[in-house]
């Protein structure tokens, strides 16, 4: 396989996160190296700054920046972004048939616009991509693939669209098969686990061990939504 920047990280989450969803891992690095980043020595930077404020920040990453204790930081990045907003949120001429159109174009442009999310979605839609091209052409990879525990739903979704791009039928339905087994596997546990936490709660099941279902919960809705849309501290 030829030499692609992503390979390595790529490899290296298959390898080392054996135990959660590796495109997750993949995701909670790219946010931490982004978020960093921006409040660091890309914020000086004029094209990172006009992106910034072109595209601004949803609650999530606001609160991840404010949570970082780089208070100037982020304080700069929001004088720029500010200031261009009051450039662009206006009222139109008193004559025009909506005066407010302007203001809400833009402010319902950047409800839907996030510098960070925009940076983490290009690159790990690659990543899914290069995982496809991997686990199709490198034996090394199989194997990590084989311990990797499961998915979560929204990457493994990616993870099967990326695969059905750019792999032929035959390599594209092996993987598949292969991923969509881990994926039923873990589907089946979390439910097993989930109905005893519901038993436990029935004195009638007093005495049957909690077994592995103590964080089932949690553990079922990382695996549905994704553990960086639910990290718990």
């Amino acid at each position: 396989m030829r030499e692609h920047i992503y390979t390595i990280p790529v490899t290296e989450a298959f390898s080392d996160h054996k135990d959660r969803c590796p495109f997750c891992a993949l995701a909670e690095k790219l946010e931490r190296d982004e978020l960093e980043l921006i409040l660091g020595a890309s914020m000086m930077e004029p094209e990172i700054r006009r992106e910034t404020n072109e595209h601004g920040f949803c609650s999530r990453h606001f609160r991840k920046m404010f949570g970082m204790k780089n208070r100037l930081g982020l304080a700069l990045m929001l004088e720029s972004h500010l200031e261009s907003l009051k450039k662009e949120v206006k009222t139109g001429n008193i004559f025009s048939r909506d005066i407010a159109s302007k203001s809400v174009d833009r402010i319902e442009k950047l409800s839907k616009t996030c510098y960070v999310c925009f940076r983490i979605e290009d690159k790990i839609s690659k990543m899914f991509t290069t995982a496809a091209y991997l686990y199709n052409e490198e034996k090394e990879f199989r194997e990590s693939f084989k311990d990797v525990k499961y998915f979560c739903l929204p990457h493994y979704r990616e993870y099967m669209l990326a695969a059905k791009r750019v792999l032929g039928k035959d390599d594209y339905v092996e993987l598949v098969r292969a991923a969509n087994g881990k994926v039923t596997d873990y589907l089946d546990s979390l439910k097993d686990d989930v109905s005893l936490f519901c038993k436990k709660f029935d004195y009638r099941f007093d005495d049957l061990p909690w077994g592995e279902s103590k964080d089932s919960v949690e553990r079922s809705i990382k695996f549905l939504t994704g553990e960086e849309t639910f990290n718990i501290k």
